[in-house]
């Protein structure tokens, strides 16, 4: 009958649709597959670099470069839990701000303990001088 030759047809063209045509398909250059290249999985020597410079934070005076964005809450004096500063810290070679600056630590940094005192810094280091700029 025409209804079974219709079914028929139909189960072909779905098995061909998920089979075969995914097969013959182009490979779009931005598609998410993409073969893995088994010499780049394999484990390789690793580079260790050692950096020193200094950090600094500066709450207050005309130009601070760390701002209180979130207060802390009223309940948690102890640890300040809840306060979120907003940072753009100047990176220098010696410990006076004076000193050549290398770059900038750009992020935030919060007390993230009900109790005991404890920072979530979150920050990126951005380097202006020097082998790593």
């Amino acid at each position: 009958s025409m209804a079974k030759l219709l079914h028929f047809f139909g189960t072909i063209f779905i098995l061909l649709s998920l089979v075969v045509f995914p097969i013959i398909g182009k490979k779009d250059e931005n598609s998410f597959e993409k073969s893995i290249n088994k010499e780049s999985m394999s484990p390789k020597r690793e580079k260790l670099s050692h950096f020193r410079f200094y950090f600094h934070d500066i709450l207050s005076g005309t130009k601070p470069t760390s701002i209180m964005i979130v207060p802390p809450s009223k309940n948690t004096a102890k640890t300040g839990f809840g306060i979120v500063n907003m940072i753009d810290n100047a990176l220098t070679l010696g410990p006076n701000l004076s000193s050549t600056i290398i770059g900038r630590a750009q992020g935030f940094y919060g007390s993230s303990s009900l109790s005991e005192l404890s920072l979530l810094m979150i920050m990126n280091f951005n380097f202006i001088e020097g082998k790593y700029c």
